[in-house]
């Protein structure tokens, strides 16, 4: 995902995580390099990295069927070597009682489609997406417009205002036209409609045109795992179809090759340090026997339930795998799963407070907020660990 420099990420606790390289600091909202360093601490302190092979490419996975000569089921995983000293790269298999897919999903970008009367290769500027934006210098002076207005669009919009002639943040939930307040180029718009040969831009419901230099995708990314069959393939493992990896049972298990299988880290819009570390806990504790899954016709029938509640609320299948609303709720299963307490309710209180501070202040939230009571709960929560 984008990693801008003056961007700066909030981590409300992680559990075993949220004790490492603990420090005086003040601030909830540490820069991306500090986060960063945070994971490396985190590796350095539980004798990670001799237990990851870096530079290492994985190219196939294949399932192992049972058969008379074997007792359990065994995956085949084909992999290469890329180090760059190497002449040749060197490529291998070896075979695995279980697997965990965990090779994130903020890699593949996800481009709006936005039609022209030619096409939208015939529109003259510049398109890029917000995973390669890093710094606002290269918009000086130029008409931009952003497509999406969640974290990303939000975030890199206003760090390019002070630099960019005209800022035009389009979002399917917004009005034909509204100025941000606080600023003189900054404006939010209906989505696009459509993008002309001349440079021009049209917004739905008339909101208007502009000409403009840039159209800046910020519009999420898809799931993608190039090393599993084809989605096409009758065999295939999962399926990804408008980004809803099928069939998981809870966001995890493919019910027809559970427990061998499983993928962690697929929900977003959540807290992600805490609900990626109860997902391990619970692979872990059914790969170790501890934890019994449900049978494989009882876990097709909670997917199933799952979709039918969805397209009920009229839910897309693209955010199937957005827990916003009912992050706390997965977590306390998983938790109860494991046999852990439930997510504690300052951590709770202190989400939702950040959440509507970041409506009401989107400018200041990250270093002004009126919870210290909430702080202080999480204080006495951590003495234990000191």
């Amino acid at each position: 995902m984008a990693a801008l420099r003056s961007l700066r990420v909030a981590i409300i606790g992680a559990g075993a995580a949220a004790i490492i390289g603990g420090s005086k600091d003040p601030r909830r909202f540490p820069c991306h390099e500090e986060v960063l360093r945070y994971i490396q601490e985190f590796a350095r302190r539980f004798d990670l990295y001799g237990l990851i092979r870096f530079r290492t490419k994985v190219l196939l996975l294949n399932h192992n069927h049972l058969d008379k000569h074997k007792h359990k089921q065994q995956w085949i995983v084909r992999c290469r070597n890329e180090e760059e000293e190497e002449e040749e790269e060197e490529e291998y298999e070896e075979e695995f009682d279980a697997v965990v897919v965990c090779n994130g999903h903020y890699t593949e970008p996800r481009f709006a489609h936005i039609p022209g009367r030619t096409g939208i290769d015939s529109w003259p500027g510049k398109q890029m997406h917000s995973h390669r934006y890093r710094v606002p210098d290269p918009f000086l002076n130029q008409v931009v417009v952003i497509i999406g207005a969640k974290n990303s669009g939000g975030d890199i919009s206003r760090d390019i205002a002070p630099v960019a002639k005209e800022v035009h943040m389009a979002d399917r939930a917004a009005p034909a036209r509204k100025m941000l307040p606080g600023y003189q180029n900054l404006w939010l718009r209906s989505m696009v409609d459509r993008a002309e040969e001349d440079g021009t831009v049209v917004f739905r419901d008339g909101g208007g045109s502009v000409k403009a230099d840039v159209i800046m995708h910020c519009t999420g990314y898809k799931y993608r795992f190039p090393f599993l069959l084809s989605d096409n393939d009758d065999s295939a493992v999962v399926t990804v179809d408008d980004n809803r990896v099928h069939p998981l049972y809870k966001h995890v298990f493919p019910p027809r090759l559970a427990p061998t299988l499983s993928f962690i880290g697929l929900p977003f819009k959540v807290i992600p340090f805490p609900l990626f570390q109860l997902q391990s806990n619970w692979v872990a504790g059914v790969l170790s026997g501890r934890i019994q899954l449900p049978s494989q016709h009882q876990m097709m029938q909670d997917v199933t339930a799952l979709y039918s509640e969805l397209e009920a609320m009229g839910w897309p299948k693209r955010h199937t795998h957005c827990l916003k609303h009912n992050q706390f709720e997965y977590d306390d299963w998983l938790a109860d799963q494991c046999g852990y307490s439930k997510v504690e309710e300052w951590r709770k209180h202190m989400y939702d407070a950040v959440s509507e501070k970041k409506k009401l202040c989107p400018e200041t939230y990250r270093d002004e907020w009126d919870d210290h009571h909430l702080l202080q709960q999480a204080n006495h929560h951590f003495q234990k660990y000191l």
